[in-house]
């Protein structure tokens, strides 16, 4: 049946609001974050090896830490850092002491570490990439640091100046002193380097020249030198790069790598998805066999997890893959950057606007879509907030 030209021109309507709804409702939870941290507040994830999140009241007063997937059911309640348990705490400073002092590699100190038994906080063995975070992250001398990366409106996520990012020092007890942190700081920035096109090519010849091969993980590898990401950001593409030394893979092992990568972020997203809903006082209940989410008994939601894709023509696709078997109301597609390094944007697709088993996203989309995209969960919290207070078809009356 075809709708009037009435009906498409309010539809039309509707659609721009709700894309100016999403705009202002960004920009003030950004406005709401910045301040929490600027008052010293962690926002959101895990506290990382060696640190604990400890819940505090509106007056400061402590509550008790936060196990691993526990969050706060209060919204007055504050979340801050505490040391860990001393075990970890002195890893943590073995680490730097080695690191420093001893002039031990990050991969040699990961070797040293998992010989001895002595697991990452998600009893995981340690990694050259695992040593190495803790060896830059500002946390452990108590910096609360955020808006280290960003993600505009129709934007790529991009790596903020640091005059950008938003700071609290001195926001928790410390478990690294500020000299042996900077001594870090230092070694790490000396031993960077500015590669010219040609010489990473070389790097590559040469790596192809060792393993017969290339992939992003072998790159990844190298103790000193540019990352996989390196490539990516000179070249377009890591086939790009393989192309310029005249290397053309059996296979995409990028594909591969991606797919990994994906799999390790899906259990953090469902995670922050429940406590989001949560902290704004939604019920959330995960089926433990599909991660079907069932929030407020009022509507169901599904999370994808969507690569970038580039086309022969080089431009970008995103195809989501409907699943028919599980029906959500609403299907979250979280869009990963072209690099898929990275979350780009979301987009709630409901229930009955899904006509196909899948659907492909373009670099622009149109009205239409734009309604329905959003630069971070909060619109789905949004929604489990709304649905708590009013009658909706399916929870999602308020998104058209």
């Amino acid at each position: 049946m075809m709708e009037s030209p009435v009906s498409t021109i309010v539809k039309g309507v509707k659609r721009a609001m709700a894309g100016e709804y999403s705009r202002e409702l960004s920009v003030k939870v950004f406005a709401g974050q910045r301040r929490l941290i600027e008052l010293g507040y962690r926002q959101g994830g895990p506290a990382g090896y060696g640190l604990r999140r400890q819940l505090i009241d509106q007056n400061g007063a402590p509550k008790g830490a936060l196990l691993r997937g526990e969050h706060k059911s209060i919204q007055t309640d504050r979340i801050i850092l505490i040391p860990g348990p001393n075990e970890e705490i002195e890893t943590v400073r073995f680490i730097y002491e080695s690191f420093v002092h001893h002039a031990k590699s990050e991969r040699e100190i990961a070797s040293y570490l998992n010989d001895r038994g002595i697991s990452t906080d998600l009893g995981r063995p340690w990694s050259r990439a695992t040593v190495h975070q803790i060896l830059i992250n500002e946390k452990y001398v108590g910096n609360n640091v955020w808006n280290r990366c960003s993600c505009k409106l129709k934007g790529h996520r991009v790596h903020n100046p640091p005059e950008h990012w938003i700071r609290h020092d001195k926001a928790f007890d410390t478990i690294v002193d500020d000299e042996t942190f900077q001594a870090a700081q230092k070694i790490i920035n000396d031993r960077a380097k500015t590669y010219s096109n040609e010489e990473l090519l070389d790097l590559l010849r040469g790596l192809l020249e060792k393993y017969g091969y290339l992939s992003g993980i072998i790159i990844d590898e190298l103790e000193f030198g540019p990352s996989s990401s390196a490539y990516r950001a000179r070249f377009g593409s890591l086939i790009r790069a393989y192309e310029l030394i005249g290397f053309t893979p059996e296979r995409d092992y990028r594909y591969v790598e991606i797919n990994r990568a994906l799999r390790r972020m899906y259990p953090e997203l469902i995670a922050t998805t429940i406590r989001g809903i949560e902290e704004i006082g939604g019920t959330v209940e995960q089926n433990d066999e599909t991660d079907l989410l069932s929030v407020n008994d009022e509507f169901t939601a599904s999370l994808c997890l969507v690569r970038a894709q580039e086309t022969m023509a080089g431009s970008y696709r995103w195809k989501i893959r409907f699943d028919a078997g599980l029906r959500p109301d609403i299907t979250v597609a979280i869009r990963m950057n072209q690099m898929n390094s990275a979350i780009l944007d979301y987009y709630l697709l409901p229930r009955f606007e899904i006509e196909h088993s899948s659907t492909a996203l373009a670099e622009d989309n149109g009205l239409a879509l734009d309604a329905y995209r959003f630069d971070t969960l909060d619109m789905l919290f949004e929604l489990a907030a709304r649905s708590q207070l009013m009658e909706v078809s399916y929870g999602l009356g308020s998104i058209h």
